[in-house]
C-alpha cells in the first residue's frame, strides 16, 4: 500500500514540475522598432551570437538592422510573469535594471526600471528606445 501511495504522489509531483509554464524562455519581437530579445532565464545558457567570448547569459536584446546587443547578465524570476533583468551593452560602458512582464494577452513588456537608457543605431545616429517596449513571439 505504501508502495502504492509513494507512486501517486511522485508521479503527481512530476507533472505538476511539466506542468509550469515556460514564460520565460524562447525568442519575441517588437516589429515598430524592429529589435528581438532573445531569452532563456531559467538556464541562463544563452550565448550571443558573435561573442561568444562573454560566456552563457540569461539573453539579449538584439536589433534586426545593427549587429550591437544588449546583453541580459543576470535575470531572476519573481512570478510566472514577471521577472527582473541586469542589462550591460555590449562594451559594457552602460547599465541598466529592467522587467520583463507577461501580458494577459500573451505578449511580453520589458520596462527600463533605472540605469541607462536603451539606444540602437539608425541612419548613424543613437535613438532612445522607449522606457515600455512590448514583443511578441
Amino acid at each position: 500500500m505504501r508502495r502504492i501511495v509513494l507512486l501517486l504522489l511522485m508521479a503527481a509531483s512530476l507533472t505538476a514540475i511539466a506542468q509550469k509554464p515556460a514564460n520565460f524562455k524562447g525568442r519575441m519581437v517588437n516589429d515598430e522598432y524592429q529589435v528581438y530579445i532573445n531569452i532563456d532565464f531559467y538556464r541562463q545558457r544563452i550565448v550571443v551570437p558573435g561573442q561568444e567570448i562573454l560566456g552563457q547569459l540569461a539573453g539579449y536584446l538584439g536589433d534586426e538592422c545593427d549587429g550591437r546587443k544588449w546583453l541580459f547578465t543576470e535575470a531572476k524570476v519573481e512570478t510566472d510573469a514577471k521577472a527582473t533583468i541586469a542589462v550591460i551593452n555590449d562594451y559594457g560602458s552602460e547599465d541598466l535594471t529592467a522587467t520583463l512582464t507577461v501580458n494577459p494577452d500573451g505578449t511580453y513588456t520589458l520596462r527600463q526600471e533605472k540605469g541607462s537608457v536603451l539606444k540602437i543605431a539608425r541612419n548613424r545616429k543613437w535613438v532612445k528606445l522607449p522606457k515600455s517596449l512590448v514583443f511578441h513571439r
